[in-house]
């Protein structure tokens, strides 16, 4: 596997593990596009979108920290409104993210994190993961 595929392999995964965690909080299929129409996703009253508009200007340093600093692990809103904020993350390029002190290594990293602490380490188990 060459640097490239290693980073779109990142990305996969944290989707795939996205899917398979908006089935496990909510028991119902993941609709990307039912997410975005919805826009009902929040941590502690700051919409998704926020947080999103954050990444697009660069500050994802700034929007992780917010995010991880004010979420209540046990509320699924606000666990799934993280997890679509690393998917998110996890489409921008390496370039972008390099450019603003990021990497998709630090992508997965705050993703596993953030699965473990809300209790849904299980996923790992249901999906095919590679470390």
């Amino acid at each position: 596997m060459n640097f490239t595929d290693e980073k779109d392999y990142i990305m996969r995964m944290i989707k795939e593990m996205v899917r398979v965690l908006f089935i496990l909080a909510f028991g119902k299929k993941y609709e990307s596009a039912e997410l975005e129409k919805e826009n009902k996703y929040e941590v502690s009253g700051k919409n998704l979108k926020s947080f999103l508009d954050m990444i697009d200007l660069g500050q994802i340093n700034e929007a992780e920290n917010i995010l991880l600093d004010s979420i209540d692990y046990t509320n699924k809103n606000e666990v799934m409104a993280a997890a679509l904020f690393y998917q998110y993350l996890s489409e921008k390029n390496s370039k972008f993210l390099e450019n603003n002190n990021y990497t998709k290594e630090e992508v997965l990293s705050g993703f596993k994190q953030l699965i473990t602490q809300s209790g849904y380490s299980n996923i790992f188990y249901l999906v095919k993961y590679d470390e």
